[in-house]
């Protein structure tokens, strides 16, 4: 069977499972403060050159979710996010468990604006102390339906949120696919908008990983006690170091969302072609075809994917390109999708 449902099912890229091997027999200290993390935070400040930021590394993305905004909200304040995001749809209420509300905003193609981060502040100020003050906007980039944010964007929310005295976090678990994607900005921007981020490398070919960087300075002291308490500093972490490190001293971060991008788009193509309805038009490696009911069930037989939502009669369902996915595999998808498409 044909594997579309994620982009971190397979093991990780050659040369982080080398690193592994050729560190397996060296004995490393503890809790990150080891040389393969030193060496990872050094490579990732350097595609960062014009930001003093603060780089920690903890195992995967609700981790990294969690640790950000328990790092800078009081108990009383709360986190605005759209209603596509990951903190609202796919973490099991893990940020509410911290103690700290989500409020929910309706996207614009999976992004949040700032019409909507004004219209939310304004409507929990009436109150004032009755309601949670807001304090955080979360965003997804690139978002959970595959769209990015544009640098305009960017800046508006920035400025949004500097008006109204906000923190900006952006949840980058695919951030090396809005890096390739065509955009105007790099890692090096980013610390210039959000006071905290992070950077994805469980689906950019890692076995797990995450690094998130701490840029408002108001945010940096005491990370690490934010870190072990949220049980997000590991004994053996060189093996985030070792990761984080092969996936950018040569570039592979960014060769495999290229890669992974391709494919996504000839998928995307060829979907329209053949007369598929899309959720909306990707510009990553997601791609949400509307499927009829027989469309589903004869795919399902040779496809593995995630099922989105379900309209009425139809099935939005999620095919997602990994670093593994090879041009053989997406050729084969594309005959299935050829032959479900004369089922109408």
């Amino acid at each position: 069977m044909l594997n579309f449902r994620n982009d971190y099912g397979a093991g990780c890229i050659p040369e982080i499972l080398e690193e592994i091997k050729n560190n397996n027999n060296i004995v490393h200290t503890g809790y990150g403060l080891d040389e393969q993390c030193e060496k990872a935070k050094e490579v990732i400040h350097s595609k960062m050159p014009d930001n003093d930021v603060d780089i920690y590394f903890v195992q995967e993305g609700t981790q990294a979710n969690i640790v950000m905004i328990r790092c800078a909200l009081k108990s009383y304040e709360a986190v605005i996010a759209p209603d596509t995001g990951h903190i609202v749809r796919h973490e099991t209420g893990a940020i509410e468990a911290t103690g700290h509300k989500v409020i929910i905003v309706p996207n614009h193609d999976g992004k949040i604006t700032p019409d909507e981060v004004q219209k939310t502040y304004e409507s929990h100020m009436i109150d004032s102390e009755k309601c949670v003050l807001p304090k955080m906007v979360y965003i997804s980039n690139c978002t959970e339906l595959g769209t990015v944010y544009k640098r305009e964007e960017l800046e508006a929310l920035h400025a949004k949120c500097q008006e109204l005295g906000l923190y900006l976090i952006m949840d980058g678990d695919r951030m090396n696919t809005v890096l390739m994607s065509g955009v105007d900005y790099t890692l090096n921007d980013l610390p210039k908008w959000c006071d905290m981020f992070s950077i994805g490398g469980t689906k950019a070919g890692a076995l797990f990983g995450e690094a998130v960087i701490v840029s408002n300075p108001e945010l940096k002291p005491n990370f690490r006690y934010v870190l072990r308490q949220s049980a997000a500093l590991i004994a053996r972490g060189w093996l985030l170091g070792v990761q984080f490190r092969a996936l950018f001293e040569n570039d592979a971060f960014y060769k495999n969302a290229a890669h992974e991008i391709e494919l996504a788009q000839q998928i995307q193509s060829f979907l329209h072609d053949n007369g598929y309805s899309l959720l909306i038009r990707s510009e990553t490696n997601l791609v949400f075809p509307v499927l009829t009911k027989e469309q589903f069930e004869y795919l399902a037989e040779y496809v593995d994917f995630d099922v989105w939502e379900k309209r009425d009669d139809m099935l939005i369902i999620r095919l997602v390109t990994s670093w593994s996915t090879t041009q053989e595999e997406v050729d084969q998808l594309c005959t299935y999708l050829k032959k479900a498409s004369e089922l109408v």
